[in-house]
């Protein structure tokens, strides 16, 4: 079986948050998908191991906040890579709270879904939650991120908890993975929402430079 067939998938990349009691909690999932117009049905499927889907599972509620093209990899990073058991995601982004009681995210968001769970599936590693739209909003035009753009033009890298695997960038010259969230600093892209352009070598990056995703010192990258 040739498994790159399954790279010609094309998904988005949104946030799916929650709330149980006075939790918050959101993260990034990239499998959201319409299943019916009427009434309008969607379905996300989360890691099992994540906090969301320990939060989701209780709470039955869940909202998704579709992210822009431009959102950059430090707000990724927060919803992606850490976890919500360790840090209050929700600290210092702009988010309100829906008629549900779910937080939703509105920084770097085009638009937004609320959502009632109806059933729930077990997929194995994931749980494919199936949920009633019960409010939506669309805050700005924009062209919404996509999951290849953030993997080919971002540069950023997969969680284990994804639901894919997807192709590692090519070793052409000399990159850097972080060893915290598997980000790899490629010396033609730079960091441009750092101020680093392009060609620029992993050993003149300024020494406070940190990783784009998970904010890790320039100390936690090791040489591919």
């Amino acid at each position: 079986m040739n498994e790159k067939a399954l790279w010609k998938l094309s998904y988005g990349l949104y946030v799916v948050s929650t709330r149980y009691g006075s939790e918050l909690n959101g993260q990034v999932a990239n499998t959201v998908f319409q299943i019916t117009a009427e009434p309008i049905k969607v379905a996300v499927a989360l890691n099992k191991n994540n906090y969301t889907h320990e939060l989701l599972k209780k709470s039955k509620v869940f909202s998704v906040s579709i992210l822009e093209k431009e959102t950059p990899m430090s707000l990724i990073g927060t919803f992606g890579f850490k976890s919500g058991r360790e840090i209050k995601k929700f600290e210092n982004v702009k988010y309100k709270m829906g008629g549900s009681g779910v937080p939703i995210l509105i920084e770097h968001a085009l638009a937004s879904l609320e959502c009632e769970v109806e059933t729930e599936v077990d997929v194995g590693s994931h749980t494919l939650f199936v949920a009633k739209v019960i409010n939506a909003e669309v805050y700005k035009e924009g062209e919404p991120m996509t999951y290849d753009y953030y993997h080919q033009i971002k540069r950023g890298s997969v969680p284990k908890t994804a639901p894919m695997a997807m192709e590692v960038p090519k070793k052409e010259y000399k990159k850097y993975r972080c060893r915290i969230c598997g980000y790899i600093y490629d010396p033609e892209k730079g960091d441009p929402e750092a101020g680093i352009p392009p060609d620029t070598p992993f050993e003149e990056l300024p020494e406070d430079w940190v990783c784009p995703l998970c904010g890790a010192p320039k100390s936690a990258f090791e040489e591919l």
